[in-house]
């Protein structure tokens, strides 16, 4: 197995790019077990012949998914080539200006 130096700029963009998703995959974890919990609470309170579909049964799902989904792209964005090299630049920028 090779190993990799710590100090290596892509190391450790790797490494924080591996927090990212780690992060992202514990809240979308979350958000599936407890929205499931949700439905089985709703589903198991429902007065007979009430319908299920109703805005308060997916108010949750609704809402969190929308962070859910501002979370997943914060994660999956610096993916993209602009950022990156954007970021990379920047970061020679200042080691640059910190030099000298």
């Amino acid at each position: 197995m090779e190993t990799y130096d710590e100090n290596d700029i892509r190391y450790q963009h790797a490494k924080r790019q591996v927090e990212r998703l780690k992060g992202f995959y514990g809240h979308l974890f979350s958000y599936i077990a407890v929205n499931a919990m949700i439905v089985i609470y709703n589903y198991s309170h429902l007065e007979p012949g009430e319908s299920y579909f109703q805005f308060k049964n997916f108010f949750t799902a609704i809402f969190w998914g929308v962070g859910l989904a501002a979370h997943a792209v914060l994660v999956i964005l610096p993916n993209f080539g602009f950022v990156r090299n954007w970021e990379e630049k920047q970061i020679r920028k200042l080691m640059e200006k910190n030099k000298n």
